[in-house]
């Protein structure tokens, strides 16, 4: 079962799709998001949520404070889901439907500040890292905190240019990599 683990919508239920679909695991968001917390940049977010499946990450940020969230999905049964989920949660959000760098290669609703992106393990990294400097170079992407979900098995993240690594954490055979995006220029790097 997937859950809404706090905030205003606390305990509500999210829809899974029978197949294809990995949701984080409540017990990775809830650690996840008790770091977030302690970062000012979460109460009034504008959120991004990149391969958004169920759309738990950027939903619990909503219910958490975020001020608004746009989720990214490719597969259109989970589209499909999302938004159901979106329904019955109540807090709102902006669905896109099309592949992660199709979506952020066109024009922005708004600079986002927090940023989730939790593709298929299969994803290659350097995929995700296009992603993140196409959404910088157009506009979706602001300064503020993007975490990469991956499986454990995987080298460091390839941060690319305007990007630095923060911190990493492991739970059981997922790693989060969070990092912070400063703008064009500046090496990717970890700190």
């Amino acid at each position: 079962m997937t859950r809404i683990i706090a905030g205003q919508a606390g305990g509500r239920r999210l829809t899974v799709p029978s197949e294809g679909t990995r949701p984080t695991s409540d017990r990775v968001r809830e650690a996840l998001f008790s770091a977030l917390e302690h970062d000012p940049g979460l109460s009034g977010a504008h959120v991004l949520d990149l391969c958004a499946g169920t759309g738990a990450l950027g939903l619990e940020a909503l219910s958490r404070g975020a001020a608004s969230a746009t989720f990214v999905e490719m597969d259109r049964r989970a589209v499909g889901v999302l938004r159901k989920n979106l329904a019955v949660v109540g807090l709102g959000g902006d669905v896109r439907y099309g592949p992660a760098g199709t979506v952020l290669a066109g024009d922005p609703p708004r600079p986002h500040d927090l940023v989730f992106v939790d593709p298929p393990y299969a994803e290659p990294d350097s995929a995700i890292a296009g992603w993140l400097s196409t959404g910088l170079r157009s506009g979706w992407i602001g300064e503020g905190t993007v975490v990469v979900e991956r499986s454990r098995s995987r080298e460091p993240f390839p941060w690319p240019a305007g990007y630095a690594g923060v911190r990493e954490r492991r739970y059981g055979d997922t790693v989060i990599h969070v990092g912070d995006c400063y703008g064009p220029g500046m090496a990717g790097e970890t700190r």
